[in-house]
Protein backbone atom coordinates (compact mmCIF):
# COMPACT_ATOMS: atom_id res chain seq x y z
CA UNK A 1 0.00 0.00 0.00
CA UNK A 2 2.06 3.35 -1.39
CA UNK A 3 1.09 6.60 -2.00
CA UNK A 4 2.34 8.03 -5.69
CA UNK A 5 0.03 11.31 -5.64
CA UNK A 6 -3.10 11.75 -8.01
CA UNK A 7 -3.85 13.42 -11.49
CA UNK A 8 -5.64 15.50 -9.18
CA UNK A 9 -2.59 16.74 -6.34
CA UNK A 10 1.00 17.67 -7.04
CA UNK A 11 2.69 15.70 -4.92
CA UNK A 12 7.00 16.56 -4.11
CA UNK A 13 8.92 13.21 -4.23
CA UNK A 14 9.42 13.76 -0.23
CA UNK A 15 5.85 14.48 0.67
CA UNK A 16 5.28 11.22 -0.87
CA UNK A 17 8.14 9.67 0.91
CA UNK A 18 6.68 11.35 4.67
CA UNK A 19 2.80 9.41 3.53
CA UNK A 20 4.43 6.11 3.03
CA UNK A 21 6.73 6.25 5.89
CA UNK A 22 4.19 6.93 8.23
CA UNK A 23 1.97 4.39 6.88
CA UNK A 24 4.91 1.91 7.10
CA UNK A 25 5.45 2.83 10.50
CA UNK A 26 1.88 3.17 11.51
CA UNK A 27 2.24 6.51 13.22
CA UNK A 28 -0.06 9.10 12.83
CA UNK A 29 1.63 11.95 9.81
CA UNK A 30 1.45 15.29 10.80
CA UNK A 31 1.47 17.88 8.11
CA UNK A 32 3.01 21.08 8.26
CA UNK A 33 2.75 24.42 5.99
CA UNK A 34 1.48 27.52 5.38
CA UNK A 35 -2.57 27.75 4.93
CA UNK A 36 -3.38 26.94 1.32
CA UNK A 37 -1.07 24.73 0.54
CA UNK A 38 -2.58 21.50 0.37
CA UNK A 39 -2.44 20.08 3.61
CA UNK A 40 -5.90 19.09 3.78
CA UNK A 41 -6.68 18.05 0.41
CA UNK A 42 -3.64 15.82 0.82
CA UNK A 43 -5.44 13.59 3.43
CA UNK A 44 -8.70 13.46 0.86
CA UNK A 45 -5.66 12.70 -2.08
CA UNK A 46 -4.18 9.71 0.28
CA UNK A 47 -7.87 8.38 0.48
CA UNK A 48 -8.50 8.55 -3.26
CA UNK A 49 -5.59 6.73 -4.24
CA UNK A 50 -5.46 3.92 -1.71
CA UNK A 51 -9.27 3.38 -2.02
CA UNK A 52 -9.97 3.71 1.53
CA UNK A 53 -12.91 5.51 3.10
CA UNK A 54 -12.11 8.92 4.96
CA UNK A 55 -13.80 10.37 8.26
CA UNK A 56 -12.95 13.88 9.13
CA UNK A 57 -12.22 15.35 11.98
CA UNK A 58 -12.47 19.24 11.52
CA UNK A 59 -10.95 20.86 14.99
CA UNK A 60 -12.11 24.53 16.34
CA UNK A 61 -11.26 26.44 19.19
CA UNK A 62 -13.81 25.02 21.27
CA UNK A 63 -14.01 21.37 19.93
CA UNK A 64 -12.17 19.08 23.17
CA UNK A 65 -10.19 15.83 22.49
CA UNK A 66 -13.12 13.81 24.56
CA UNK A 67 -15.41 14.35 21.59
CA UNK A 68 -13.39 12.56 19.31
CA UNK A 69 -13.90 9.28 21.06
CA UNK A 70 -17.61 9.92 22.14
CA UNK A 71 -19.60 12.43 24.31
CA UNK A 72 -22.36 10.76 27.11
CA UNK A 73 -25.55 12.60 26.76
CA UNK A 74 -26.63 12.97 30.78
CA UNK A 75 -29.13 15.70 30.32
CA UNK A 76 -31.22 13.69 27.54
CA UNK A 77 -31.36 10.39 29.71
CA UNK A 78 -32.70 12.93 33.19
CA UNK A 79 -35.18 13.74 30.52
CA UNK A 80 -36.25 10.76 29.20
CA UNK A 81 -36.08 8.55 32.29
CA UNK A 82 -39.25 12.15 33.71
CA UNK A 83 -41.03 11.28 30.77
CA UNK A 84 -40.76 7.19 31.31
CA UNK A 85 -38.93 5.97 28.46
CA UNK A 86 -37.93 2.70 28.29
CA UNK A 87 -34.78 4.03 26.61
CA UNK A 88 -33.30 5.22 29.76
CA UNK A 89 -32.55 2.09 30.38
CA UNK A 90 -29.80 1.52 28.15
CA UNK A 91 -27.12 3.99 28.61
CA UNK A 92 -25.66 3.44 25.11
CA UNK A 93 -28.93 5.40 24.05
CA UNK A 94 -27.21 8.72 25.28
CA UNK A 95 -23.97 7.99 24.14
CA UNK A 96 -22.69 9.55 20.92
CA UNK A 97 -19.90 8.06 19.09
CA UNK A 98 -17.37 10.24 17.99
CA UNK A 99 -14.83 10.40 14.82
CA UNK A 100 -11.68 8.22 16.68
CA UNK A 101 -14.71 5.64 17.66
CA UNK A 102 -16.07 5.54 13.95
CA UNK A 103 -12.40 4.74 12.87
CA UNK A 104 -11.82 2.17 15.12
CA UNK A 105 -15.02 -0.12 14.81
CA UNK A 106 -14.55 0.58 10.74
CA UNK A 107 -14.20 -3.18 9.06
CA UNK A 108 -11.40 -2.34 7.05
CA UNK A 109 -8.76 0.15 6.85
CA UNK A 110 -9.66 4.17 6.61
CA UNK A 111 -8.36 7.85 6.38
CA UNK A 112 -8.50 9.39 9.22
CA UNK A 113 -7.98 13.65 9.17
CA UNK A 114 -7.49 15.13 11.94
CA UNK A 115 -7.78 19.10 10.90
CA UNK A 116 -5.85 21.83 12.12
CA UNK A 117 -5.28 20.26 15.72
CA UNK A 118 -3.43 23.65 16.43
CA UNK A 119 -6.68 25.60 16.68
CA UNK A 120 -7.24 23.62 19.88
CA UNK A 121 -6.45 24.40 23.15
CA UNK A 122 -3.18 23.46 24.52
CA UNK A 123 -4.25 20.41 25.99
CA UNK A 124 -5.73 18.55 23.16
CA UNK A 125 -3.00 17.19 22.05
CA UNK A 126 -2.00 15.45 25.13
CA UNK A 127 -5.33 14.28 26.01
CA UNK A 128 -5.11 12.18 22.90
CA UNK A 129 -1.67 10.82 23.03
CA UNK A 130 -2.99 7.36 24.56
CA UNK A 131 -5.72 6.78 22.30
CA UNK A 132 -3.61 7.47 19.08
CA UNK A 133 -0.46 5.35 20.21
CA UNK A 134 -2.49 2.32 21.44
CA UNK A 135 -5.39 3.04 19.10
CA UNK A 136 -7.61 2.69 22.28
CA UNK A 137 -10.24 4.12 24.67
CA UNK A 138 -12.14 3.13 27.96
CA UNK A 139 -15.62 4.30 27.84
CA UNK A 140 -16.34 4.75 31.31
CA UNK A 141 -20.25 4.53 31.31
CA UNK A 142 -20.85 1.01 29.80
CA UNK A 143 -17.41 -0.46 30.93
CA UNK A 144 -16.18 -1.68 27.75
CA UNK A 145 -12.31 -0.55 25.46
CA UNK A 146 -13.06 0.17 22.02
CA UNK A 147 -10.00 -0.84 20.03
CA UNK A 148 -9.00 -0.16 16.51
CA UNK A 149 -9.95 -3.44 14.68
CA UNK A 150 -7.64 -2.29 11.52
CA UNK A 151 -5.00 0.37 12.14
CA UNK A 152 -6.29 3.75 10.08
CA UNK A 153 -4.00 5.57 8.75
CA UNK A 154 -4.08 9.04 10.84
CA UNK A 155 -3.46 12.40 9.17
CA UNK A 156 -3.05 15.11 11.27
CA UNK A 157 -2.51 18.83 10.20
CA UNK A 158 -1.32 21.99 11.96
CA UNK A 159 -0.60 25.79 10.40
CA UNK A 160 1.81 26.52 13.20
CA UNK A 161 -0.46 28.72 14.88
CA UNK A 162 1.07 27.59 18.28
CA UNK A 163 3.26 24.94 19.47
CA UNK A 164 2.37 21.53 19.98
CA UNK A 165 3.91 19.43 23.11
CA UNK A 166 6.99 17.08 22.46
CA UNK A 167 5.02 14.32 24.19
CA UNK A 168 3.00 14.30 21.07
CA UNK A 169 5.60 15.48 18.42
CA UNK A 170 7.32 11.84 19.46
CA UNK A 171 4.66 9.59 18.31
CA UNK A 172 4.33 11.40 14.78
CA UNK A 173 5.83 11.17 11.99
CA UNK A 174 6.92 15.10 11.11
CA UNK A 175 6.30 16.32 7.12
CA UNK A 176 6.61 20.35 6.95
CA UNK A 177 5.37 21.22 2.93
CA UNK A 178 7.57 23.89 1.76
CA UNK A 179 5.92 26.76 -0.22
CA UNK A 180 6.44 25.16 -4.02
CA UNK A 181 8.96 26.51 -6.46
CA UNK A 182 7.92 27.93 -9.86
CA UNK A 183 8.44 24.61 -11.61
CA UNK A 184 6.07 23.22 -8.88
CA UNK A 185 3.46 25.46 -8.78
CA UNK A 186 3.09 25.15 -12.67
CA UNK A 187 2.50 21.56 -12.46
CA UNK A 188 -0.43 22.51 -9.73
CA UNK A 189 -1.85 25.27 -11.54
CA UNK A 190 -2.14 23.19 -14.53
CA UNK A 191 -4.25 20.69 -12.92
CA UNK A 192 -7.02 23.17 -12.01
CA UNK A 193 -6.74 25.29 -15.13
CA UNK A 194 -5.42 22.67 -18.15
CA UNK A 195 -4.14 24.33 -20.72
CA UNK A 196 -3.28 27.58 -19.76
CA UNK A 197 -0.94 29.78 -21.87
CA UNK A 198 2.43 29.67 -20.56
CA UNK A 199 2.91 32.78 -21.61
CA UNK A 200 0.23 34.16 -19.15
CA UNK A 201 0.95 31.48 -16.30
CA UNK A 202 4.74 32.68 -16.63
CA UNK A 203 3.71 36.38 -15.95
CA UNK A 204 1.25 35.96 -14.00
CA UNK A 205 3.43 33.64 -11.34
CA UNK A 206 6.59 35.93 -11.35
CA UNK A 207 4.03 38.95 -10.38
CA UNK A 208 2.93 36.56 -7.64
CA UNK A 209 6.05 35.27 -6.43
CA UNK A 210 7.27 39.09 -6.49
CA UNK A 211 4.17 39.63 -4.44
CA UNK A 212 4.75 37.09 -1.68
CA UNK A 213 8.44 38.33 -1.61
CA UNK A 214 7.62 41.85 -0.65
CA UNK A 215 9.61 43.00 2.51
CA UNK A 216 6.40 44.51 5.33
CA UNK A 217 3.39 41.74 3.76
CA UNK A 218 1.12 40.81 6.82
CA UNK A 219 -0.66 37.84 4.99
CA UNK A 220 1.49 36.26 1.62
CA UNK A 221 -1.17 34.99 -0.73
CA UNK A 222 -1.03 30.66 -0.55
CA UNK A 223 -0.93 28.36 -3.66
CA UNK A 224 -5.22 28.33 -3.42
CA UNK A 225 -5.25 32.16 -3.88
CA UNK A 226 -3.12 31.97 -7.15
CA UNK A 227 -4.94 29.24 -8.63
CA UNK A 228 -8.29 31.36 -7.93
CA UNK A 229 -6.38 34.44 -9.10
CA UNK A 230 -5.67 33.11 -12.35
CA UNK A 231 -9.18 31.67 -12.39
CA UNK A 232 -10.24 35.45 -12.86
CA UNK A 233 -7.88 36.01 -14.71
CA UNK A 234 -8.83 33.44 -17.28
CA UNK A 235 -12.37 34.28 -16.54
CA UNK A 236 -11.65 37.73 -17.85
CA UNK A 237 -9.45 36.66 -20.50
CA UNK A 238 -7.03 38.60 -19.71
CA UNK A 239 -2.98 38.10 -20.95
CA UNK A 240 0.20 38.55 -20.21
CA UNK A 241 0.32 41.91 -21.79
CA UNK A 242 -2.49 42.75 -19.45
CA UNK A 243 -0.81 41.95 -16.02
CA UNK A 244 2.21 44.68 -16.86
CA UNK A 245 2.57 47.46 -15.01
CA UNK A 246 1.44 50.80 -16.38
CA UNK A 247 3.21 52.99 -13.93
CA UNK A 248 0.49 54.19 -12.18
CA UNK A 249 -0.18 51.12 -9.63
CA UNK A 250 2.11 48.61 -8.28
CA UNK A 251 -1.44 46.27 -7.37
CA UNK A 252 -1.81 43.54 -9.28
CA UNK A 253 -5.10 43.21 -11.46
CA UNK A 254 -7.57 41.66 -9.76
CA UNK A 255 -5.82 41.73 -6.31
CA UNK A 256 -8.67 41.15 -3.88
CA UNK A 257 -7.69 37.46 -4.84
CA UNK A 258 -4.57 38.07 -3.68
CA UNK A 259 -4.38 40.75 -0.71
CA UNK A 260 -6.77 39.98 2.05
CA UNK A 261 -6.41 42.97 4.44
CA UNK A 262 -5.76 46.45 4.12
CA UNK A 263 -2.71 46.96 5.31
CA UNK A 264 -0.99 44.98 2.27
CA UNK A 265 -3.24 46.44 -0.14
CA UNK A 266 -2.07 49.96 1.53
CA UNK A 267 1.81 48.53 1.15
CA UNK A 268 1.51 48.47 -2.73
CA UNK A 269 -0.53 51.51 -3.08
CA UNK A 270 2.19 53.78 -0.85
CA UNK A 271 5.03 51.61 -3.51
CA UNK A 272 3.42 53.27 -6.20
CA UNK A 273 3.08 56.28 -5.13
CA UNK A 274 7.28 56.14 -4.13
CA UNK A 275 7.96 54.92 -7.73
CA UNK A 276 6.15 58.03 -9.24
CA UNK A 277 8.35 59.65 -7.40
CA UNK A 278 6.03 60.90 -3.98
CA UNK A 279 3.76 63.04 -6.75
Amino acid sequence: MKFHGTADYVATDDLKIAVNAAVQLERPLLVKGEPGTGKTELARQVSSALGLPMIEWNIKSTTRAQQGLYEYDAVSRLRDSQLGDERVHDVRNYIRKGKLWEAFEAQEKVVLLIDEIDKADIEFPNDLLQELDKMEFYVYETGETIKAKVRPIVIITSNNEKELPDAFLRRCFFHYIQFPEMDTLKKIVEVHHPGIKQELLTTALTQFYGIRDQQGLKKKPSTSEVIDWLKLLLAEDMDAKDLKADGTSSLPKLHGALLKNEQDVHLFERLAFMARGGR
